[in-house]
Formats: C-alpha cells, sequence, structure tokens
C-alpha cells in the first residue's frame, strides 16, 4: 500500500499506523499514570468503531484519561456532563424556531463529534441515557423524523461510578450492550499514587493538557490506514470456533441468568482481531481471545442474585470459562 498524507502531513501507512497508535501509550502517559490497559482498550475501540465505558470510583482519572486521549489524537471532541436534570435534547439536539426566517432550523447537540466523552453516564435517568442508543448503533439522530448522519470517526467514551453507589442509574442490558468494551480503572498502587502526587507538587495542571506537553501524535488517515489492516488480518476457522464456544459457555454457566449474545461474540471476533494487529501480527491466536475476553464480555452477562451474593463477580464466572474452554492447536 503507497502511503496517502492528509493535509496535517500525518502518513496512512499501516506501518506508521501502528507506531502512532502506539505513541498514544506514551502521550497519554504525561498526564495519566499507569493506566496501560485503559488506554490499550480505548485504542482497541478505535479500530473496531465501538464505544467504551469506563467504570471506577470517583477520582482515579478517568475523565483526565479520554481527555489526554483527545489531545493526542486530532479528532473533534466534546464533553457532557450526565446530571439528573439532563435531557435528551440536550445530548442530540433540536429544532430552533429562528423569528428571523419564520422557520424552526436544526441545531446540532454535543454528540455531533467524533470523540464524545459522556462523563458520569449513569447519574442520569435511562430516558436521557437512551438518547445516546442511535447515535451508538446507527451513527445517526433522528429529530422529528429526519435522520441527521454523524461524523466518522465517532466514539463514545462514557464513565460510570459503581452501580452501588448513591444517585446512580444502572444502564440497561440493551444500551450495555452497545458498549465494546468495559473497561475498570482501579486504585492506583503505591507508587503510582506518589507519582501522581509529585507531578501536583510540581505544577501539574490536569485543566491544562498542552502544558503538560500532550500533543497529537495520531489523526484520522491513521485510523482508516489501521482499520484497513486490521480487516485484512486472518481469523482461522479455529479460532471463530474458540470464540463461539467460550460465549455459548456463558450461556450455560449456573452461576449467570444472562449469557453473551451473538452480538458479543461478534465482538469478542472484532477486538482479538484488532489486538493481534497492534502486537504486529496479520493473524489471531488464541491468547488474543483471551486478553480481550474480560473487557468485551464482562458487561454482556448477568449474575444470579445468590451467586452474587457468594461473592461471585462476572470477571470470575469469564476467568473460569476461559480455564475451561479447550483452547485450538
Amino acid at each position: 500500500m503507497d502511503p496517502t498524507t492528509d493535509n496535517a502531513g500525518i502518513t496512512g501507512d499501516p506501518d506508521t499506523a501502528r507506531a502512532s497508535l502506539e505513541a498514544l501509550r506514551a502521550e497519554i502517559a504525561k498526564a495519566v499514570v499507569g493506566q496501560d490497559p485503559a488506554v490499550t482498550g480505548l485504542v482497541v475501540a478505535l479500530l473496531c468503531r465501538g464505544h467504551v465505558l469506563l467504570e471506577g470510583v470517583p477520582g482515579v482519572a478517568k475523565t483526565l484519561l479520554v481527555r489526554a486521549l483527545a489531545s493526542a489524537l486530532e479528532l473533534d471532541t466534546k464533553r457532557v456532563q450526565f446530571t439528573p436534570d439532563l435531557m435528551p435534547s440536550d445530548v442530540t439536539g433540536s429544532l430552533v424556531y429562528d423569528t428571523r426566517s419564520a422557520e424552526f432550523s436544526f441545531q446540532p447537540g454535543p454528540v455531533f463529534t467524533n470523540l464524545l466523552l459522556a462523563d458520569e453516564i449513569n447519574r442520569t435517568p435511562p430516558k436521557t441515557q437512551s438518547s445516546l442508543l442511535e447515535a451508538m448503533e446507527e451513527r445517526q439522530v433522528t429529530v422529528d423524523g429526519t435522520p441527521r448522519l454523524l461524523p466518522d470517526p465517532f466514539l463514545v467514551a462514557a464513565t460510570q461510578n459503581p452501580v452501588e453507589y448513591e444517585g446512580t442509574y444502572p444502564l440497561p442490558e440493551a444500551q450495555l450492550d452497545r458498549f465494546l468494551l468495559k473497561l475498570t480503572i482501579p486504585l492506583p498502587s503505591r507508587q503510582d499514587e506518589i507519582d501522581v502526587l509529585t507531578r501536583h507538587a510540581e505544577g501539574f495542571n490536569p485543566r491544562d493538557l498542552r502544558a503538560a506537553g500532550v500533543r497529537p501524535v495520531a489523526g484520522p488517515a491513521d485510523l482508516e490506514a489501521a482499520r484497513a489492516a486490521v480487516a485484512k488480518t486472518t481469523i482461522s476457522p479455529e479460532i471463530t470456533a474458540y470464540v463461539v464456544d467460550i460465549c455459548r459457555a456463558t450461556r450455560e454457566s449456573p452461576s449467570l441468568t444472562l449469557g453473551v449474545s451473538p452480538r458479543g461474540a461478534t465482538a469478542l471476533l472484532a477486538t482479538s482481531r484488532a489486538w493481534a494487529w497492534l502486537t504486529g501480527r496479520d493473524y489471531v491466536i488464541p491468547d488474543d481471545v483471551k486478553a480481550l475476553a474480560l473487557p468485551t464480555l464482562r458487561h454482556r452477562v448477568q449474575l444470579r442474585p445468590e451467586a452474587e451474593m457468594e461473592g461471585v463477580t462476572a470477571d470470575s464466572v469469564i476467568n473460569a470459562i476461559l480455564a475451561h474452554v479447550p483452547v485450538p492447536r
């Protein structure tokens, strides 16, 4: 493939695209300490045209992580703070009456962007949460019967506090299934927390990422070249069957009331493919599937109440299934 160059001078060559996307980690690390798995998950979602749900307690840099990603990419980005009084039209846009022309005109909402940061999405009621369903699935918004296409690329990066926190509304299963990945943001290790405090003591301002040195290192041309290369990554019939066996095993688990749907199986195949390409291979191996199984499937299963009371988690069920399902040779 001959490299193509956009106006910003960023090449569309697959090898250059891979290097640029890998450089995102180093660039984001200028603002966020010790969250490499989450950064990798966001890059995988970009490659798969998927959306990401980031879950963690308040104060673990979920919002900062997405803002740093936006700063390291040459993409338009907007942020919506989801609150209990937020209305669907505040997200999608609405018709506004123009007194000069005596006509209604459409005023686009913040969803018309490349990277939408939906901050604390589970603090708004289900009616407003559902305003994103069409946008996430169909890449369009319908207002007054008229569909309006969203830009490409389009990614929703939503943050949420754990569902047991006061003032949260659990996302409905239909919307959870629209997220390609659910990434958990843990509390930092002791050393990472020391590094965070040291940066702040030295003058780091999380509201001024440019002062921290975060610069664009990848853009739309890189994403297009990368996606084209990912689409050519080989998946053997044995790997396809392995993904299916894992997902079918969740439907038979005694600890679950809801297993992974065929949509979830398709998602696992896509994320495994993207991860294989990111690691420098043009074919998928079982380890790729295992590496992406938890973030791709954990939000697509539902625990039985009695299993939850016994301390069973979605991650522990999926890990048990991965240990049990035969791995292709």
